[in-house]
């Protein structure tokens, strides 16, 4: 199976992922909390890249896991923003959808790995 990341879904959307994030979060001034939203989201993408090429289908399907983690994460966070008055519903509700697609899609790649 061919590994390039430029040809993924999953990488490409997870990189628009990382630009909305980055977009939503560009006027907030908790800068720990800005840090960690956009740290996970890098995370979504960067663990696909990475496990692209880390030399196994075990090693990438943990990757991926952890990838999935990450969407979670932001997904989680994305609430305290529409708390802390940061981004509104329907701000959250985007881009957590662009998550919970994101995921699935990674679960995919998880299952087309397991079964080849």
């Amino acid at each position: 199976m061919k590994r390039g990341i430029e040809n993924l879904f999953i990488w490409k959307e997870a990189r628009i992922v990382v630009n909305d994030i980055y977009e939503l979060m560009k006027n907030c001034k908790d800068y720990a909390f800005k840090d960690q939203l956009q740290r996970a989201a890098i995370s979504i993408m960067n663990n696909i890249a990475e496990g692209s090429e880390s030399g196994s289908d075990a090693k990438y399907i943990n990757f991926l896991n952890i990838s999935k983690g990450s969407c979670s994460e932001v997904r989680s966070m994305l609430y305290l923003c529409e708390d802390f008055k940061i981004c509104s519903s329907e701000d959250r509700i985007k881009i957590q959808e662009k998550t919970r697609i994101l995921s699935a899609g990674i679960s995919n790649l998880i299952q087309k790995i397991s079964n080849k």
